[in-house]
């Protein structure tokens, strides 16, 4: 539109030079003796010259910021086009975000679902399975085998197995002539606390394990309680309900590391009965 208004004026400007130039060409007729018409006409023909330089200025003027304007047009134009696609990349963004956090939301309430439904499961079966028996303490059947320590532990029972007649030196395989012992300590497990709780603990002496097979004691302690307690269940018929493992390292020493009798003590598995009865669901 700027672009029209400048020819448009410009046509104006260009009819009115051409009838100012006819103008003095009419002027210029004989006229009556003694009258004064050429200065006359020389005054409108330089109003008009005036006015037309006035024009062409204004008219120059006009078309530079006509200009000016379509540059600045051009520029809104562009930013408006880089703004939209912003726009654009923001709105995928966040409809990604929206759809994460909606995933996010869904997740977290299947986990609190599944953790209230276990933790439901286990309060159920801890008190279907387990129920206590604080009779355990004043009714200890005796337990007399040879080579094997027994000991009152508060309202536990502990039975020691001498590590080095269960197994080689630093291996966790139990030994072919430690067989015998572990029957009979199983018979009198079975005779005397055939439903009690037992956990099968694994002790060392604070000596590190032998480079090269073993990363700790604690690694080496639980090693050998699941050797034992899988000899129990899978060879002595006892109920794999019934026990659980723990591997102490030589955090629990029942005699002085100082030595060598103390530390021959301190290695060892303890089948520790509880004053509590696993039954069958």
């Amino acid at each position: 539109m700027p672009g029209v208004v400048c020819r448009r004026i410009l046509f104006a400007l260009a009819a009115m030079t051409a009838v100012g130039c006819q103008q003095p060409q009419l002027a210029s007729a004989p006229a009556a003796p003694g009258a004064p018409a050429a200065p006359a006409m020389d005054s409108q023909q330089i109003a008009m010259l005036q006015r037309q330089q006035e024009l062409t200025q204004r008219t120059s003027t006009l078309d530079l910021d006509n200009q000016e304007l379509q540059v600045k047009l051009a520029q809104v134009q562009q930013q408006n086009h880089l703004l939209s696609d912003q726009l654009q990349v923001t709105r995928e963004q966040l409809n990604s975000t929206t759809q994460q956090l909606t995933s996010a939301k869904e997740s977290q309430q299947n986990i609190e679902q599944q953790s209230q439904a276990l933790a439901a499961s286990m309060k159920k079966r801890s008190a279907a399975m387990i129920s206590a028996n604080n009779s355990l303490a004043r009714n200890l059947p005796v337990i007399n085998i040879p080579g094997v320590e027994v000991r009152q532990d508060g309202d536990v029972v502990r039975i020691e197995l001498p590590a080095d007649k269960l197994f080689n030196s630093n291996t966790a395989q139990i030994r072919s002539d430690a067989t015998t012992m572990l029957n009979a300590v199983v018979a009198e497990l079975q005779r005397g606390y055939p439903n009690q709780i037992i956990g099968v603990e694994g002790h060392t002496d604070s000596d590190p394990p032998a480079a090269g097979t073993w990363q700790s004691n604690h690694q080496l302690s639980t090693a050998r309680a699941g050797a034992v307690l899988d000899y129990l269940t899978q060879r002595a018929g006892m109920k794999p309900q019934q026990l659980f493992l723990v591997g102490h390292g030589g955090n629990h020493p029942v005699a002085s590391n100082a030595s060598p009798q103390g530390k021959a003590r301190n290695r060892r598995v303890e089948l520790v009965v509880y004053p509590d009865e696993w039954q069958r669901t």
